[in-house]
């Protein structure tokens, strides 16, 4: 027997205009369909319908978790210091932590993630490799300090998710482990009826040896990924590629000076020698961890910072500022080149190939230069890929021109390796009796963001619009308001309940049926059964409410037909 849920007793209140706030779908319906209520900046609370639906939500991906062995326990949101400290990442998440005190002056954390306390709890309770393998899960309340929370539930400060750990003896066992989640987030995802791409990402500051993102395509979203139109390539953008082919540089001459006043950008420079700016080289300085690292891409690109803090985590990187020129006046601030430079690393991307020649700064104040060739008037310390990626960059698979789209991140796998074994020297007895170092996966599903995310995907101008799995009913019984058609409501409501379908059914009394049959299409529940002008014949009419289609039906005609779909 399912529950019958009564409008005219539940706790919900719809509105007719968005919020003033708000920005995204998700945002404009969900609040006002009567699901979440914000409480401050990025802090929000779920009312009854958006509770039953984060429930679903909880519930697929818990019996998905169940099915691949993983055990769920529960762990604390507040954290002491010493655990992050001992991971380096205390300092690593920077402003993003959550840090208070107790009466006492100790320091803790709200947690953000929870590898540390895993890895924690698995060198307390497991001391042999016959323990091994094993997974463990939970799903709980993370919280991060955003500086700036926005798209309603999408970006919180406060969040649901789900994070589980795989721990193995060898990095086989990993790999297993691995691909038994992304078995798993598939099955999650489709069950949620999110539209889906797995794509390649990067480990960064979490380390590991491989990671891929769960991405659900929306125009909110605050990930950028590239799609091959060609072949199966997809990737979030900071892990797209681009290798270095070397050229035959013996023909450019000499590196040449210019003089080349008031020309401190890329625009200017390109304007005043009529060349393409992607003739040039742009050198940007930032800080490496307080070191000044100048980064080289060709002059009609951008600096992805993403990307290069990605590359360089956990280093923290930040833009040089005007104090930094004062402290470095060898370093011409709009005039910088790479020939010449002096306890400067320098990073470039890899289109700055062994070989290429380029026009870019002489280190002098209204200077530049011509024909300074990489490999030969200046060397590159490190390549890495550091453009921002745009629409027709060449996919590293097979060559065709990328697509770019926007997405919401709702999952994230790892393979983490033995960082936080090595953290915490968690280590169990092997088979030949020695110790042997335990390698980790990490795996995450955004719980809350799932829901941000169906919401962008499924709704339509009337409203949200759940799958079937995870809307906070089945079917919504609505009276058109007279009393006959209100006690046919009830009764049918009733007998959908004992048959198992989960009702809601709007009995509201003195509630036009006009705003009645405006709040169901906003509510989004799948089937809407309407007991309208035809009650007192008994017949009913039953509209899905993402096809718009309709039909009448006897009650027991209707009643056969939900349980049949049940």
């Amino acid at each position: 027997m399912a529950q019958v849920q009564r409008m005219s007793r539940l706790m919900i209140k719809t509105l007719r205009d968005d919020p003033a706030d708000a920005e995204t779908l998700n945002h404009k319906l969900l609040v006002r369909a009567g699901y979440v209520r914000r409480t401050a900046a990025g802090i929000w609370t779920w009312l009854p319908l958006g509770k039953k639906v984060l429930e679903n939500i909880t519930r697929v991906v818990r019996e998905e978790m169940d099915a691949i062995g993983g055990q769920e326990v529960l762990l604390p949101a507040l954290l002491p210091k010493e655990s992050y400290d001992a991971s380096g990442r205390y300092d690593e998440y920077g402003d993003l932590l959550f840090r208070l005190k107790d009466r006492k002056g100790a320091e803790y954390l709200l947690g953000p993630t929870h590898e540390e306390i895993f890895t924690q709890v698995v060198k307390d309770q497991i001391t042999s490799y016959k323990d091994l393998p094993v997974i463990l899960y939970q799903i709980q309340t993370k919280y991060r300090d955003e500086a700036r929370p926005r798209a309603g539930v999408l970006r919180g400060r406060e969040f649901q998710m789900k994070d589980s750990y795989s721990f193995d003896t060898t990095d086989e066992g990993l790999i297993e482990a691995y691909q038994l989640h992304r078995a798993a987030y598939i099955r999650i995802f489709e069950r949620l009826g999110l539209d889906h791409r797995i794509v390649s990402a990067v480990s960064g500051a979490m380390g590991g040896s491989a990671s891929e993102e769960f991405l659900a395509p929306a125009p909110a979203g605050e990930d950028t990924f590239v799609d091959c139109p060609a072949c199966d390539y997809a990737a979030n953008t900071e892990a797209v590629t681009f290798k270095a082919t070397p050229v035959d540089g013996s023909a450019h001459g000499p590196v040449e000076e210019l003089d080349t006043p008031d020309t401190p950008t890329i625009e200017t420079l390109a304007a005043h020698l009529d060349v393409p700016a992607s003739a040039t080289l742009k050198n940007l300085l930032v800080k490496v961890d307080g070191e000044i690292v100048a980064v080289g891409v060709p002059g009609d690109r951008e600096v992805d910072l993403g990307k290069l803090g990605e590359h360089l985590a956990p280093a923290v990187v930040e833009l040089v500022t005007a104090e930094d020129f004062e402290d470095r006046p060898d370093l011409v601030r709009g005039y910088v080149g790479p020939q010449g430079l002096e306890k400067v690393r320098y990073i470039a991307d890899p289109r700055i190939a062994p070989g290429t020649a380029w026009i870019t700064g002489a280190n002098k104040p209204g200077t530049h230069a011509k024909n300074v060739v990489a490999g030969r008037d200046f060397e590159v310390d490190d390549y890495l890929d550091v453009v921002v990626v745009e629409a027709g960059d060449p996919c590293p698979k097979c060559g065709t021109g990328l697509k770019l789209d926007r997405a919401i991140e709702i999952g994230h796998i790892f393979q983490l390796g033995r960082k936080f074994a090595d953290a915490f020297q968690l280590d169990v007895l092997g088979q030949n009796g020695k110790p042997v170092r335990v390698t980790m996966g990490s795996y995450g599903i955004g719980v809350s963001r799932a829901v941000a995310a169906l919401a962008e995907q499924t709704a339509d101008e009337q409203g949200l619009c759940w799958p079937r799995e995870i809307a906070p009913a089945d079917v919504h019984v609505v009276a058109a308001g007279k009393a006959l058609q209100t006690e046919l409501a009830l009764d049918v409501a009733e007998k959908l309940g004992a048959a198992g379908v989960r009702v809601m059914v709007d009995d509201r009394a003195g509630v036009s049926p006009g705003v009645k049959f405006t709040d169901a299409e906003l509510i989004g529940i799948p089937k809407i059964l309407v007991a309208g002008r035809r009650s007192a014949e008994g017949v009913l009419e039953l509209k899905d409410r993402r096809t718009g289609e309709r039909e009448e039906l006897t009650v027991d005609e209707a009643i056969v037909r939900l349980v049949a779909q049940g």
